[in-house]
């Protein structure tokens, strides 16, 4: 096949794929109704003409397909993490992949392109490793994370319980990767963790996922209390990433009696608000703080950015990793497929989780920050270290909120 027929059919195969994003028409190209679509097509004659320029100036004949591939996956990855083009083999890995499965318990997110770590749960091969959130995942075996799709990155670092994960990891203030062979396990989530403060009139509850069995335990320990007479309470949200958006409006409802809890809404996605129910309330008036970090994300930024904008309660901490949208998933003709984020939850003042993230009325570092990574043998091959136990430093953060509720009458 002569290379101008193959550059041809790659750029009709591109503008097939932003015809199905368009939602209209490849043959309708001269019939476009608004300046957003004629942007689009003007765009697909700049790539044909990219692509010529790289097929047949570049200092090597490149794999045209993989140039493609890269483009497609820069497209939906400039828009948000959650976007993700497939391809065909990559999507049959995707539906084929049937849940269940071990893990060494991280929770992933792209940023800066490549695969970073929100959260860690505890007691997980990846927490005995002594994995952090912040630490970014620079490859998975010998897969560079940056050509990666998150769906694809969250498949590979799944597997059979007992085989074995490579992965080579960046750690902050350190210039070279730390290659680490850690082994799936089946994870367990553990329970609600609770403890009390200052003669039992403050609860601290601390939920490692806001799913229906973490909300349930919460709700089971607040009503308990409140017949006990504890009337301040202490939600810590740090490092909770996993779990689901209508579980973390339930758990809000707990504490918040009435109004508005979070927002969901895309361009052809109808705005649904959520509301609180004064039927659902537990807690409607107590002293209430929320404990934050990087590592808060998603459902757990959702109860936080509620119970501030609804002047509930009080947050501490640091400003939230920024996670919270809807996808769909798109078939596309050759097989592939693309992952598309539809709509955005926001908070009730109107801030999109995704965009801003949650910014805590009273920031407190991390005292995590100032430990060392578990360097403790610079001469020791990175593949053979044997991982460093944290050390036991003040709480600042935690500090902080109790001492906020002490200073509150109940």
């Amino acid at each position: 096949m002569p290379k101008s027929l193959k550059i041809t059919l790659l750029a009709v195969s591109v503008a097939l794929i932003v015809g199905v994003f368009l939602g209209v028409n490849v043959y309708g190209v001269r019939a476009a109704d608004n300046d957003a679509q004629a942007g689009a097509y003007k765009q697909i004659n700049v790539y044909g003409e990219v692509l010529q320029h790289v097929q047949s100036d570049y200092v090597s004949m490149p794999n045209i397909p993989d140039v493609t591939t890269g483009a497609l996956r820069g497209l939906l990855e400039s828009l948000d993490a959650d976007s993700s083009y497939l391809t065909p083999a990559d999507y049959k890995a995707y539906k084929d992949d049937k849940g269940g499965k071990a893990q060494v318990g991280l929770n992933v997110s792209k940023r800066f392109g490549y695969a970073t770590i929100i959260s860690v749960i505890p007691g997980s091969p990846a927490d005995k490793a002594n994995l952090s959130d912040g630490d970014i995942i620079e490859a998975i075996g010998a897969q560079d994370t940056r050509d990666l799709s998150l769906a694809m990155i969250e498949l590979l670092l799944q597997g059979a319980p007992g085989s074995e994960l490579h992965i080579a990891v960046i750690r902050p203030r350190k210039a070279d990767p730390e290659k680490m062979t850690l082994t799936r396990a089946v994870v367990e989530e553990p329970p609600v963790s609770e403890q009390f403060y200052e003669n039992s009139s403050i609860l601290y509850l601390k939920p490692v996922a806001l799913d229906k069995g973490h909300v349930d335990e919460v709700e089971q320990k607040l009503k308990a209390a409140e017949k006990t007479g504890e009337k301040k309470v202490l939600l810590d949200l740090r490092d909770v990433a996993a779990g689901d958006m209508n579980e973390a409006v339930r758990l809000t409802n707990f504490f918040v009696p009435s109004g508005t809890i979070a927002t969901l809404e895309g361009q052809k996605y109808p705005k649904q608000v959520f509301s609180a129910d004064a039927t659902k309330v537990i807690d409607a008036t107590g002293p209430v703080v929320v404990l934050v970090n990087r590592g808060t994300s998603g459902p757990a930024e959702l109860v936080a950015g509620a119970i501030q904008d609804d002047k509930r309660g009080d947050l501490v901490g640091e400003k939230t990793f920024g996670e919270g949208s809807l996808q769909k998933t798109f078939d596309l003709p050759d097989g592939g497929a693309v992952i598309l984020s539809i709509a955005k939850y926001a908070s009730p003042s109107g801030k999109h989780f995704e965009d801003d993230a949650v910014t805590p009325g009273t920031l407190v570092a991390s005292n995590l920050d100032d430990l060392d990574s578990g360097d403790d043998d610079a001469t020791q091959p990175a593949a053979t270290k044997v991982p460093v136990k944290k050390a036991t430093v003040p709480d600042d953060q935690l500090t902080k909120a109790i001492d906020m509720l002490k200073a509150k009458a109940a």
